[in-house]
């Protein structure tokens, strides 16, 4: 029975990931755990050593479990040195979807199940009475030593090495590995600081073609490429593509596509924020840790030294977020200055529509020129509810008129249980954002403005699959066409889609050409 249960506790994570049984079947540890724990002697060290050996597995396969999920959202390995500080993250997503009760219950069963395993397996693992482990002690230790033969020699037998393996190892070389890696991560990243352009104070016309003019960052969750290319969600987007085309024909404005490459994927979404404005790349906690503690500007800096007051309209940040002031905004906006009185969507504080006429009112009112990094996060998951684009705009208000769509669509306890409907959700709460987004351009987007609108990374590996590009699209719209020249210059195509060719710039070299482009 013990070495069922370790077996199954070290493989499910793999068995997970792969969303089937297999392909290993058997974990080493398992059988040398159970075997070396069994051929003990029953006495008091013994009994300490089995509940040791119990929370080690135990601890291993979270590990292993978050390894999947990180992998499953994340689009890439557990780095556990640097994502134990998602653990609030994690809690606030929970929260806002489930709520707070329901939250806390998931945390508690859980604790509850690791601390049952624990036990558990401690008492299995506890040595049997002398009298009945003489012919057990010879039938183990003979099996040992040819299950570790095996395992030792398991690469090179084939079509063993898939059905058997040390999973439990793995994750504990891996994490290792990350640790020893990290800790050469701060030299390595303050050379390519050294190396990066990044003072342009001294260009004689820096951002001379954006003076007096409003600069609008807007930066759409989870929008990646992958809306465009994958046909289970392009049948609902290039038609809302092909309506934001002729919409903004109609209003008189100027329209460009291109792509960049983000950083991260399906989540940490200030990785894609940091490495665009900074010039830097930024693909973990550590890297974006070490640009706020250094003296790099950005460029919120670049706008602000020509005269524009810099704003951060960030809905989604419900905590203290001091990173906003070492960034220098004059003005950081996040959901407690908000006076929105209408309902937060499960994780979504308040929806796009709000936001961008939350902008245009309260924001865009003085006539000195504004820049500002805009989050949207109806895009956001669970996916649900969709909303509806008011046609008047007026209408807004204080959010009160979203009231109606407080309990609306599925729960998201019941949507998540189904991969299509997921899926479907997601693809109709991107076209809830694009749409929202036509509105505001056709209506408050003239000549005198400039508005960026990316995504921030593409969705989790379950809505692109494993192997998606971490490209997002990018949006450029003005009055003035003249404003979109560098862009198509930089290899940007008129329209609303962008032309995927082989090697799609990063986000880390936005700044430095975009500074460049506009201060000739």
């Amino acid at each position: 029975m013990a070495l069922l249960l370790v077996n199954i506790l070290l493989l499910a994570p793999q068995w997970l990931l792969a969303g089937r049984i297999g392909p290993q079947w058997v974990a080493i540890e398992a059988f040398l755990v159970v075997g070396l724990l069994s051929s003990l002697p029953r006495r008091r060290w013994s009994l300490i050593l089995a509940w040791i050996a119990a929370g080690l597995l135990v601890s291993i396969s979270i590990l292993a479990f978050a390894d999947t999920v990180a992998r499953q959202s994340l689009a890439r390995p557990l780095n556990l040195y640097l994502d134990i500080q998602l653990l609030n993250a994690v809690y606030a997503l929970l929260s806002g979807s489930l709520g707070v009760l329901a939250a806390l219950f998931v945390i508690l069963s859980l604790a509850i199940a690791a601390c049952s395993f624990t036990w558990i397996l401690a008492h299995l693992f506890s040595p049997i009475k002398e009298q009945k482990r003489r012919l057990d002690k010879r039938i183990i230790g003979s099996g040992l030593v040819v299950l570790l033969s095996v395992g030792l020699t398991v690469n090179s037998i084939p079509g063993l090495s898939q059905r058997i393996g040390w999973p439990g190892v793995r994750i504990a070389i891996d994490q290792t590995r990350h640790f020893f890696r990290m800790l050469g991560e701060r030299e390595q990243f303050q050379q390519e600081l050294k190396a990066a352009p990044g003072n342009y104070a001294t260009l004689p016309k820096l951002l001379e073609q954006l003076k007096n003019r409003d600069v609008l960052f807007a930066f759409v969750e989870s929008y990646g490429i992958s809306a465009l290319s994958n046909p289970k969600y392009a049948t609902v987007i290039h038609p809302r593509l092909n309506e934001l085309d002729g919409r903004m024909k109609d209003a008189g404005l100027s329209l460009a596509t291109g792509a960049l490459v983000a950083p991260t994927q399906g989540g940490q979404s200030w990785f894609s924020h940091g490495s665009l404005f900074s010039g830097v790349w930024l693909d973990n906690q550590l890297r974006y840790d070490l640009l706020l503690a250094s003296d790099r500007e950005t460029l919120i800096d670049d706008f602000r030294r020509v005269g524009h007051r810099t704003v951060a309209l960030m809905p989604a940040i419900t905590l203290p977020w001091p990173e906003g002031k070492r960034l220098g905004y004059d003005d950081i906006v996040v959901r407690q200055d908000i006076d929105y009185r209408g309902p937060a969507l499960n994780w979504v504080t308040m929806p796009d529509q709000f936001t961008w006429s939350y902008l245009e009112q309260s924001i865009r009112t003085e006539p000195s020129p504004v820049f500002v990094e805009l989050s949207l996060i109806s895009s956001h998951a669970p996916w649900t509810p969709i909303l509806p684009v008011f046609d008047n705009w007026e209408s807004i208000g204080n959010g009160t008129i979203f009231a109606p769509w407080k309990d609306a669509g599925e729960r998201p306890e019941e949507l998540w249980q189904n991969l299509n409907r997921i899926q479907e959700h997601y693809a109709l709460s991107l076209d809830y954002a694009i749409n929202a987004m036509i509105g505001y351009a056709e209506r408050y987007v003239d000549d005198q403005t400039l508005l960026v609108v990316l995504g921030d990374h593409q969705p989790a590996p379950l809505i692109t699959g494993t192997d998606a590009s971490r490209a997002v699209p990018v949006h450029v719209i003005s009055g003035d066409p003249s404003l979109l020249k560098p862009f198509m210059a930089w290899g940007f195509d008129p329209g609303p889609l962008p032309n995927l060719r082989d090697q799609i710039p990063r986000m880390d070299a936005f700044r430095d050409w975009f500074v460049r482009a506009f201060s000739q």
